[in-house]
C-alpha cells in the first residue's frame, strides 16, 4: 500500500475548485500576475540661450512606441511653440520649463499610448476609414482615440443654466431696459424688478444661447 504523504504535489487530489484555483495562482510568475503602473522615463532637457533642448526625445518616442513625427506634432501644438528634430533631439524655440514638457508628455501617453481598457502601454495606432484607432496587443481591445475633456468644457457643463430651476444670484448690473443682470457660468441672466447689489433667488423661465430670463421667487 503506497504512502499518500509521499505522493508528488502534481498528483494531489483536490477537495474543491477553490483549492485548485489557489494552487494555480501560486504558480503564476509575479511579472505576469502583477503589472506596475507605466512610468514615463526621465527626460534629459536643458536650456541654451533662448532655446530648450529635449536631448533624449527620440529615445522617449521609441520607449512609448510612437512615431517621432506624431509625437513631436502633439508637443508643438500643446506647448504653443516651434521646434525641429536634430540628431535624435528636439530644439524648441523659447525657454520651456521641463515640468511643463513632462505634463504634456503625460497627456500624450494617456490619450495615445495607454489602453483605455487595461491601462497597458502595449498598443499600436492604426487608421481605419480615416479614423485613428488604438489597438492593444495585451488585452485585444481596440477603439477610437479617446478625447480628454478640457476643464473649461467640464466647468461649462456643471454651470449650465436649466429652465425651471431656481438659482441664488447676485445682481451685478442693470440692463438697458432697467432689468437687473446677473452672471452664472457663461450665462447673462436678466431679472426684472431687481437692482444692483440684490441677492435673490431666481426661477429661470427660458434660455436662448448664453442668455437667460428669470423672475424672483424669494427676495
Amino acid at each position: 500500500m503506497s504512502d499518500k504523504s509521499n505522493t508528488p504535489d502534481e498528483n494531489k487530489s483536490y477537495e474543491n475548485y477553490d483549492d485548485l484555483l489557489e494552487t494555480a495562482r501560486d504558480k503564476i510568475p509575479d511579472e505576469i500576475s502583477e503589472h506596475e503602473r507605466f512610468e514615463i522615463p526621465d527626460l534629459d532637457i536643458l536650456q541654451e540661450g533662448n532655446t530648450t533642448i529635449f536631448k533624449n526625445f527620440t529615445d522617449i518616442a521609441d520607449q512609448i512606441n510612437r512615431s517621432p513625427e506624431n509625437f513631436l506634432k502633439f508637443l508643438l501644438g500643446e506647448l504653443g511653440t516651434a521646434g525641429e528634430r536634430e540628431n535624435g533631439r528636439v530644439v524648441f524655440k523659447g525657454k520651456i520649463n521641463s515640468s511643463k514638457i513632462r505634463n504634456k508628455i503625460e497627456d500624450y501617453v494617456e490619450k495615445y499610448v495607454l489602453c483605455p481598457e487595461c491601462g497597458r502601454p502595449d498598443t499600436r495606432l492604426v487608421k481605419e476609414d480615416r479614423v485613428e484607432i488604438i489597438k492593444c496587443d495585451a488585452c485585444g481591445a481596440h477603439g477610437p482615440i479617446r478625447g480628454k475633456q478640457s476643464k473649461s468644457t467640464s466647468s461649462a457643463k456643471s454651470d449650465k443654466i436649466e429652465e425651471g430651476q431656481i438659482y441664488e444670484l447676485m445682481i451685478q448690473d442693470i440692463g438697458k431696459e432697467g432689468d437687473g443682470m446677473a452672471k452664472k457660468g457663461g450665462y447673462t441672466i436678466y431679472v426684472p424688478g431687481t437692482t444692483k447689489g440684490d441677492k435673490v433667488k431666481v426661477r429661470i423661465n427660458n434660455t436662448t444661447g448664453n442668455l437667460a430670463f428669470g423672475t424672483v421667487v424669494d427676495k
